[in-house]
């Protein structure tokens, strides 16, 4: 992860400097908690991480530097029809999701197939892609045995 992070950190630095921002120690904190959580974070799971680490850093701190990440193309957003948006890391490693409508569970997944195919799709109508979020929603095998 320590290279990883130091990747993120060069960029989320470059883009703060080509803004005319400043890279402060609460935006490197709050960006080395992001990238070591696991899993979909809603900005209020990563203010109450944010905050074990360091008390001082407030709330619309951590939404802005989140704000900030997305905008430098290190972060995502994801809706998953769950009344919040959650972030994930961009540029680690691309995957889907499968999502259990009843219990919630999200599944990740990566298939070269797929991939493939959205490559040829973009290629045939013309289109350059920057970046896509494929969310499947359905009903997850332990929530199909529970129903019978």
């Amino acid at each position: 992860m320590e290279k990883s992070l130091e990747e993120f950190r060069g960029k989320f630095a470059k883009y703060l400097k080509e803004k005319r921002l400043r890279f402060t120690p609460q935006r490197d904190k709050i960006l080395e908690v992001f990238l070591q959580s696991e899993g979909h974070l809603s900005m209020e799971d990563l203010f109450l991480l944010v905050r074990r680490e360091d008390s001082s850093i407030g709330q619309v701190t951590v939404y802005r530097t989140l704000k900030l990440l997305c905008e430098a193309g290190l972060a995502s957003a994801i809706n998953f029809e769950e009344g919040m948006v959650r972030y994930e890391p961009l540029g680690l490693q691309h995957h889907d999701h499968l999502v259990c409508e009843r219990c919630g569970r999200k599944v990740e997944f990566m298939d070269r197939e797929i991939e493939g195919r959205q490559k040829v799709l973009c290629r045939e109508y013309g289109f350059r892609p920057t970046t896509h979020h494929m969310v499947l929603y359905g009903i997850c095998s332990d929530c199909q045995k529970e129903k019978k």
